[in-house]
């Protein structure tokens, strides 16, 4: 079956019902039972039950159920690797980002003419 979900503007409900029928369809591609993929995740077969219905599930339970369908290489795909930035690399010179910078703030607001008024 052949979904279009814009993860962009969707909710997260949306997208968690979209990911769990993904899932749902990829046990069914493999034809591998409910209880067979509960079994092997370690998750309840209710858990599975949630999934076919496009229920949201727990991280740890969608883990284990990629891990236990054999896609745990796409779960790279999820987010990209931070440490990956050659710019950011060169910038730094090798140093890696240790916080977030904070806000600036500034003192007061500025706008033309206000320097005249202060002649």
């Amino acid at each position: 079956m052949n979904h279009y979900t814009d993860f962009v503007t969707s909710s997260s409900e949306v997208i968690a019902a979209e990911l769990c029928k993904r899932l749902e369809e990829i046990r069914l591609s493999k034809n591998i039972s409910q209880a067979e993929v509960a079994k092997q995740a370690g998750v309840s077969r209710s858990t599975m039950t949630r999934i076919a219905n496009g229920q949201s599930i727990s991280l740890d339970s969608f883990i284990r159920v990629i891990k236990a369908l054999g896609l745990a290489d796409h779960l790279v795909s999820l987010l990209p690797d931070p440490a990956v930035r050659p710019v950011e690399i060169v910038r730094q010179e090798g140093q890696h980002r240790r916080r977030a910078s904070g806000k600036r703030r500034t003192t007061e607001p500025w706008s033309w003419g206000d320097e005249e008024d202060k002649k």
